[in-house]
């Protein structure tokens, strides 16, 4: 199978190797194929009994629901019904009455119709929390703000360290001129004896 589905050869040897053994008695008398060729096939679809399938430019592409139907008909057809009985009953069939009367194994039956049914609902997972945030005045209209709750010693040195960004943010005409503390040279004064 490729990634959208199966080519019409490719359906037919699947639903030949399902029929396969004592599980598929036949058709009752020498009027049915115990197997439907790809016109068979065609003709299934033309009359509604098989959905129709998917094309890829020219190519017909089936898939797990194709492969059902028509092992379905089939079983339907070697308990001796008739083709309009079996599409009273098969037409628009439920994929879980289908399976149920085409009796598969449990790895044929793979996704169905996925060319029909629109992708699940991206669900975002969910956001956490906004975190509280606390101000920290550093001078001129700048506030930093943090995640969580500085003690005064952090407030006293984040202002201390901020000091050389609220001088750039000035300069450049970003924020209003913080007062700058006037700060201690640590140079002796002059006059002063060494």
């Amino acid at each position: 199978m490729t990634a959208t589905g199966w080519t019409l050869d490719e359906l037919t040897a699947r639903v030949a190797a399902a029929l396969e053994g004592t599980a598929y008695a036949g058709a009752p008398n020498g009027r049915v194929r115990d197997v439907p060729d790809a016109r068979a096939i065609r003709w299934y679809a033309t009359i509604g009994l098989v959905d129709r399938p998917t094309m890829r430019g020219r190519t017909a592409l089936y898939g797990p629901r194709h492969l059902a139907q028509l092992v379905a008909i089939k079983r339907r057809q070697s308990e001796g019904r008739r083709i309009a009985d079996i599409q009273i009953e098969l037409a628009e069939a439920p994929d879980d009455v289908l399976w149920e009367i085409a009796d598969l194994p449990r790895h044929e039956r793979t996704r169905t119709r996925f060319w029909t049914e629109p992708p699940a609902p991206h669900t975002p997972p969910p956001a956490p929390p906004p975190a509280l945030l606390s101000g920290v005045p550093l001078g001129g209209d700048v506030t930093l703000l943090l995640p969580g709750t500085p003690g005064p010693d952090d407030v006293a040195a984040i202002q201390a360290a901020a000091q050389p960004l609220l001088d750039l943010l000035a300069e450049r005409g970003l924020t209003r001129a913080a007062t700058r503390q006037p700060q201690r040279d640590p140079s002796p004064e002059r006059g002063s004896v060494q």
